[in-house]
């Protein structure tokens, strides 16, 4: 008799990633520009990187390369150093050219730029500030999912400032500051402490994603080093929901 899935050890299991994007309507917004970078505002809906379904060519990446027609020019040498997830909106940091783009990515894996996010939670939370140290690691099961654990999980950590409460339905406006970067850390994060974020599909109570139509998650604040000049860039991008 053949082996059930439950038998079969994890690493042998099959992952099937099916997956097809919905068209984004949205357009990416260029913030700033000079010779060296861009700073823009990704739309939600929008894959960072092409698929490697052939269906999933649509990207930020894809877009900057070939420009977007009568709003954007293209941009041969566009490198993304970081990544947002497809449901995030907000500010992203473009190399244009190698050596802007090295130095951007020492600066990343030095954890020397600073990211700030806004989100909102449903339900109201019990502190206006605090901290979330639970450990993340991937859900070789449930994939692209990760998830709390103790035992095999990395420290990941978030903190979070009340911005403000709403009511009617009744949720919170938080500020994310993340001190680590692990893969869907403010989402799970807000899923662990009984608030997840309006819109997520992954992680989500009986009713938190269909309070939102789209992941209200954003990158409104990033604040680094500029690759050619060494001066200290933050610029701010307002979120929209």
């Amino acid at each position: 008799m053949a082996n059930s899935i439950l038998d079969t050890p994890v690493e042998s299991q099959m992952i099937v990633d099916d997956f097809v994007a919905p068209k984004c309507d949205g357009f990416i917004e260029i913030l700033y520009q000079d010779d060296d970078i861009l700073l823009i505002n990704k739309p939600s809906g929008l894959l960072s990187l092409s698929g490697k379904n052939p269906l999933n060519w649509d990207s930020v990446h894809y877009r900057l390369v070939h420009g977007q027609k009568g709003l954007t020019a293209a941009f041969a040498e566009a490198k993304l150093p970081h990544r947002l997830d497809f449901g995030t909106s907000g500010i992203m940091i473009v190399g244009l050219n190698a050596i802007a783009s090295k130095h951007l990515n020492k600066q990343f894996q030095a954890r020397s730029i600073q990211k700030r996010y806004v989100a909102m939670l449903e339900g109201s939370l019990a502190v206006d500030e605090g901290q979330i140290t639970a450990p993340i690691a991937k859900d070789k099961l449930l994939f692209p999912r990760v998830k709390i654990c103790q035992s095999t999980g990395k420290t990941a950590l978030s903190e979070y400032k009340v911005l403000e409460r709403l009511r009617q339905p009744c949720r919170t406006l938080v500020q994310f500051t993340p001190i680590t970067g692990r893969t869907h850390q403010l989402r799970i994060h807000s899923q662990f402490i009984g608030h997840p974020i309006l819109g997520c599909d992954l992680y989500k109570s009986a009713q938190s994603e269909h309070m939102a139509g789209r992941l209200q998650l954003h990158a409104s604040d990033v604040s680094f080093e500029h690759p050619a000049t060494g001066e200290k860039i933050h610029i701010n991008c307002p979120h929209s929901f």
